[in-house]
């Protein structure tokens, strides 16, 4: 029997749960197809400060090291929001994407036929959208050096260094050209190459790479007009490419196209097969044991293992489809219910997608 180790990273608040039905699916998955999923739970944030007063512990690096993919939940709760910036929770968000060379994000920002309704935008601007984001993960103003916090002429001045290297550039270019041979073949760069050097430097870098893939159209966008025709006509966008921040913002934006982060997953790469996935929706401590979050993101994250980690093309086909037919039969979690459908909670949305898996 086919084996693959995977750390499980829970987090804070509703992590926990969302994980939780992600295993459920993925256990429906080697049920169908012979394979034996082999978990390891580590702490990662706000509970692992608890334990270590670190929101990353070396054993929790060493074990997503030595995995096959990493499957997190979510980090963060406001009742650490006081701790120093060093040791809050989202820290622990950095420190592993680094840790692990994990430089690429796949954001998918896809509107379900059957949750057309749902979305706050018109049915004509949202439905057939099926945009992939790729944001750059390691450079950036989030890590940046140098950066902090000190006393200018009598006066706090804040700082952070926005920095891309030629290198890093080209790596996740490289990694959304690919992306867009598989689609439609149209990649559009995000940047600020009006006003800022770097984004200079990162258009120059993507329009080289480029001549390496003559099929694909590439087209160039300032981010502040690709926040607007997000919102404005969705569907003329594929593959976008784009720096840590901007892929950030961009990628929450898209968030909404569908109509709630809670469905949203995504994949972090590094180069070799080792992936962290992820929902891109935060803890949301309030909801934490109330049985209400919606997991489809982070089902559709395990989807997005199957496929990149794994190597399970069908499988992950298969998730995705077992999502839209339990969507088809009108089950909804609270975030995405309209009159007329029926409202089912986490876990009960969790069986549901697990069984229409092995069907």
């Amino acid at each position: 029997m086919k084996s693959f180790n995977i750390t499980l990273l829970g987090g804070d608040g509703t992590g926990p749960d969302v994980v939780a039905e992600g295993v459920k699916v993925l256990n429906a998955v080697g049920q169908k197809y012979g394979v034996d999923f082999v978990y390891e739970e580590e702490l990662i944030g706000g509970a692992a400060y608890e334990q270590y007063k670190t929101p990353l512990p070396d054993v929790t690096v060493s074990a997503a090291k030595s995995s096959d993919a990493v499957f997190l939940g979510a980090v963060g709760d406001w009742k650490y929001d006081t701790l120093p910036p060093e040791v809050r929770p989202e820290r622990a968000l950095l420190g592993i994407r680094k840790a692990l060379n994990l430089f690429a994000n796949l954001r998918p920002a896809k509107v379900f036929e059957e949750l057309v309704s749902s979305s706050p935008l018109k049915p004509e601007l949202v439905s057939g959208v099926d945009i992939m984001i790729i944001r750059e993960l390691t450079g950036d103003v989030y890590f940046g050096q140098p950066k902090g916090v000190e006393v200018r002429d009598g006066i706090r001045t804040g700082f952070n260094n926005m920095i891309y290297t030629e290198d890093e550039v080209r790596r996740i270019a490289h990694v959304a050209f690919k992306t867009a041979m598989k689609r439609s073949k149209k990649l559009c760069s995000v940047d600020k190459a009006n006003v800022l050097d770097v984004s200079r430097l990162w258009r120059e870098i993507v329009i080289e790479v480029s001549k390496e893939y003559p099929e694909v159209e590439l087209s160039h966008m300032y981010v502040d007009n690709a926040a607007m025709q997000l919102i404005r006509a969705p569907k003329q966008f594929d593959t976008i490419v784009t720096g840590n921040i901007f892929g950030d913002i961009l990628s929450d934006e898209a968030s909404m196209l569908p109509g709630s982060l809670g469905l949203l997953p995504s994949a972090s790469l590094s180069d070799s097969a080792l992936g962290m996935y992820e929902p891109i929706h935060g803890s949301a401590p309030d909801l934490k044991g109330k049985n209400t979050v919606n997991p489809i993101a982070t089902i559709l994250s395990a989807a997005m293992m199957l496929k990149y980690s794994f190597g399970m093309d069908q499988a992950a086909c298969d998730v995705e489809s077992a999502v839209k037919s339990v969507l088809k039969s009108g089950y909804r979690t609270p975030d995405i219910y309209v009159d007329g459908m029926q409202k089912v909670g986490t876990t009960q949305m969790g069986d549901l997608i697990a069984k229409e898996v092995i069907a």
